[in-house]
């Protein structure tokens, strides 16, 4: 008899932990959840079933996959919902529906072209009797192929912010769509710095030129639109976009004058700061959206990536907010003492350890980095493979030897458990994404917003090759930046702590130890045995001790993203008052004490373009004074991001309103020394200036701190003082706050001798100094603040300069003596001439003669910046 039965599939469970009892009757997964994976079921059973967005964070190994499918089991079930569980790639994808075939869930695989898919498979899920796994391209599309699920469960979440913004995602290559570049670019020509177009019409003549991300007045975008719409649509009607931008064209036309406009010279990206996903029925008709990831973050890009005002979070079960998944051991050829002296010899000591491997996969942030490695790295004897080749089957990669993983910004979606691979390379940053990153990241140097990102993507990295409790794989870092970074003391903080321990275990048993010492240490862990339990306590022992810390602007930056998707949203649908409002309550949240400048700048920016737009309206002028006014304070807030030099478009000029000639931070200085009326007087001053000489010629410290202090008074700093607490030695020696415009910090070695090396310890401790100072202050340093390292030895070590952070630079006392003149000149000037009495304007003037003011003397202090090269 051929007849088909009821299926016992009809039973309703009572809660999603009383689902999986009655499939562990027949599963062949594990015989019941975990007890964490427990209280994170309930937690969203009890108390958020209805809640639209709702996010679950676990680490890798910890379950995610169960958890998510049985949330979704659960509502397929008892509602008889469409449920479609989506992930990043096609392989994980897989990997998931054999998951759930060992659970027990039902589920049919929806991936590839939609035309190869099996229709009894999709009839299943259209009827509620399976759930969909496909993947983000599938639902974030100009054509979604998943559109009518109840219920979106969204793996690894925290990596998706490019697969969802790509529907509105408009790239034109340079290299491929050389015509439509050149199109567009004549286009939008007024809308940038006469210097940009110059620069990206001539061949560029170095990496750092060509790389360089711009960002087209969004005054000059809007009044070129129309143009623009015209040129857009030629090029798609000839066939000269490529498919990609042909698909989000579709979605962005009609609306280039809400977009973004990034120009480098190999590229340009078309898109809105954040993807309209309101707009997207597939993502936004289901009444629920579980994110499923193993880093959430504090700051708010949970949201900023899915265009979601609000996504309500259940945290970390209790006993997982320590522990990880597998051990890691890494690696930092270059701080180690030899390499650090001779670098020419990495290469080959690279090469030596990716030969001992058999298998290794890197991980670069960008094509480029990607290429470089290739070329300076990989043995003659390796077969190097790429993502495509691994797409669908890893076996290419995994059946045999001297094979190399080569990935580029792909820090996600590759697993390669046990004997798989056993090495992973970190090469670079992972802060090179698409051009909108890369202009938050280097262009605006607005990293804060990026936190999270750059995290998430360097802990998942080093994960790939550790996906079980048992899991080990050894992490070799490469790149002055990446270096640089995980050595920061605020970085690691932020981190897992387990990964927090690995991290910091690694640089201390690479800092100052040899090459060979590196080697040694390396075959200790590969062979895994008692040698390496030994040390590996040290690691479990420091787990233990850390607690993850919460970013600086984290706070912030969260509370803004809620009014940034709103903003963004109104600006899609030309509510431009009612984006205007938006922008303002982004600013009010970017305010705290705490506030990311640079990124508050950018919304100025936005602001300021509203404002214009808006008074462009009859009747409508008094927005040119709101427009002044965020205009003048993108200026104060972003004076030292390279972005505001390219505010000269002939579309910005055309509105910018005219402001005062004297620099911020000058005007800041000319007033506090206006205010010091305790020094007007001559016998004050020359007393205080003579105390403050014999302390700087010295080298006694108590003296010359005293002496730094004195100067900055002298330099015009609203507070100058010093650490006159031997016992915290976590303390700046001086620091100068020059209000709200700059900080000056001051690490002083005056009784260094004057040959030898500064040594990475002395960086580390300076640089340290700025995260102290906003702790002690409860605010964030203002955007160009600086730390300088005083010391009369003339060399650095390159470990030194390896862990260098870009705000950090060398002074040798040679050069505060200079300083210290330049002022004494100027204020024995204007004494004489009654500072009190002076306007601000020629108090400016005097000084500006004796080279004393401050945008003419920071220059010396920042002669010598301790990061070089990349």
């Amino acid at each position: 008899m051929a007849f088909k039965r009821r299926s016992a599939d009809v039973s309703t469970p009572d809660d999603p932990v009383d689902l999986y009892r009655i499939l562990a009757l027949k599963n062949h997964g594990p015989e019941a959840v975990w007890g964490h994976q427990q209280d994170i079921l309930r937690h969203w059973h009890q108390k958020l079933p209805d809640a639209p967005d709702v996010a679950v964070e676990l680490p890798t190994g910890a379950g995610k996959t169960l958890v998510g499918g049985l949330i979704g089991d659960f509502q397929r079930r008892k509602f008889g919902e469409r449920i479609a569980y989506v992930c990043p790639t096609r392989q994980l994808a897989r990997q998931t529906a054999a998951k759930f075939d060992e659970y027990g869930i039902p589920n049919v695989l929806l991936i590839n072209k939609v035309k190869t898919w099996n229709q009894a498979d999709r009839s299943r899920y259209v009827a509620g009797e399976a759930i969909a796994v496909t993947v983000y391209s599938h639902v974030f599309n100009s054509n979604p192929a998943i559109s009518d699920a109840a219920m979106l469960v969204l793996d690894d979440a925290h990596a998706a912010e490019g697969y969802v913004a790509s529907p509105w995602s408009l790239g034109i290559s340079r290299e491929t769509e050389h015509e439509a570049y050149a199109d567009v670019l004549s286009a939008v020509r007024s809308a940038l710095d006469p210097l940009v177009c110059n620069r990206l019409t001539t061949p560029a003549t170095d990496d750092s030129q060509a790389s360089y991300v711009y960002l087209a007045s969004p005054i000059g975008i809007s009044e070129q639109a129309v143009h623009l719409e015209q040129v857009v649509a030629a090029a798609s009607r000839a066939e000269k976009l490529s498919t990609s931008a042909t698909h989000a064209w579709k979605l962005i036309q009609g609306r280039l004058d809400r977009c973004l406009v990034y120009l480098s010279y190999s590229q340009i990206l078309i898109r809105p700061l954040i993807p309209p996903t309101a707009h997207h029925q597939a993502f936004s008709s289901p009444a629920r959206r579980i994110y499923m990831s193993a880093t959430l973050g504090d700051g708010g890009e949970l949201e900023r990536a899915f265009g979601r005002k609000k996504i309500t979070r259940i945290p970390v079960p209790k006993g997982w907010e320590k522990q990880g998944t597998g051990r890691r051991f890494f690696l930092f050829p270059e701080l180690t003492s030899d390499l650090a002296q001779a670098p020419a010899r990495l290469p080959e000591f690279v090469k030596g350890i990716i030969t001992g491997a058999e298998r290794t996969v890197v991980l670069t942030p960008d094509g480029a980095t990607a290429r470089k490695f290739n070329a300076r790295y990989t043995p003659d004897s390796h077969t190097v493979l790429k993502a495509d080749d691994v797409e669908d089957d890893l076996s290419a990669f995994t059946a045999q030897d001297d094979t190399l993983l080569l990935l580029n910004n792909r820090y996600d979606g590759i697993d390669l458990p046990g004997d798989d691979c056993r090495l992973v390379v970190l090469d670079g940053l992972p802060a090179r994404g698409d051009l909108q990153e890369r202009f938050l990241h280097e262009s605006l140097g607005a990293t804060e917003v990026l936190q999270e990102r750059i995290r998430a993507r360097i802990v998942q990295g080093a994960g790939r090759a550790t996906r079980n409790n048992r899991d080990w794989a050894a992490v070799m870092v490469l790149g002055q930046s990446l270096t640089s970074y995980l050595s920061g003391p605020d970085v690691q903080a932020s981190l897992h702590p387990e990964v927090h321990a690995e991290v910091e275990f690694g640089r201390r048993n690479s800092l100052g130890t040899s090459s060979a010492e590196m080697l040694d240490n390396l075959r200790v862990f590969q062979e895994h045995g008692q040698d390496w339990a030994d040390v590996d306590g040290d690691i479990v022992t420091a787990r233990e001790e850390y607690t993850r810390a919460i970013a600086p602007s984290a706070a912030e930056l969260q509370k803004a993203a809620k009014y940034e998707v709103e903003a963004w949203n109104a600006i899609w649908n030309s509510q431009w008052d009612w984006a205007l409002t938006a922008v303002q309550r982004v600013l009010d949240n970017l305010t705290g004490a705490r506030t990311p400048q640079r990124y508050a700048a950018l919304w100025n920016y936005f602001g300021y373009s509203l404002a214009e737009r808006l008074a462009r309206e009859p009747g409508d002028h008094a927005y040119k004074e709101t427009g002044a006014r965020y205009y003048r304070d993108l200026q104060r807030r972003g004076q030292t991001s390279s972005f505001l030099a390219h505010l000269v478009s002939p579309s910005d000029q055309a509105h910018a309103p005219v402001l005062g000639e004297l620099h911020p931070l000058d005007e800041a200085a000319m007033r506090a020394i206006a205010s010091r009326t305790d020094l007007h007087r001559a016998d004050r001053f020359e007393a205080a200036a003579n105390q403050a000489r014999t302390g700087l010629v010295g080298t006694e410290y108590r003296a010359y701190e005293a002496g730094l202090v004195s100067l900055g008074t002298f330099a015009g700093a609203s507070e100058s003082y010093g650490n006159d607490d031997d016992s915290e030695p976590a303390a700046p020696d001086t620091i100068w706050i020059f209000n709200d415009t700059r900080w000056i910090i001051w690490e002083a070695k005056s009784e260094a001798s004057a040959t030898g090396e500064v040594g990475p310890d002395n960086v580390r401790q300076a640089q340290g100094h700025l995260r102290y100072t906003e702790t002690a202050r409860q605010e964030s340093a203002p955007s160009g603040s600086i730390v300088t390292l005083m010391s009369p030895k003339p060399k650095v070590l390159p470990a030194a300069r390896m862990l260098a952070e870009d705000y950090v630079y060398l002074v040798p006392p040679t050069t505060v003596l200079e300083i210290f003149n330049r002022l004494v000149r100027a204020w024995r000037t204007a004494r004489s001439r009654t500072i009190s009495t002076l306007p601000l304007t020629t108090l400016a003037e005097i000084f500006q003669a004796e080279n004393a003011l401050p945008s003419q003397w920071l220059p010396l202090l920042q002669t010598d910046p301790l990061r070089r090269g990349a």
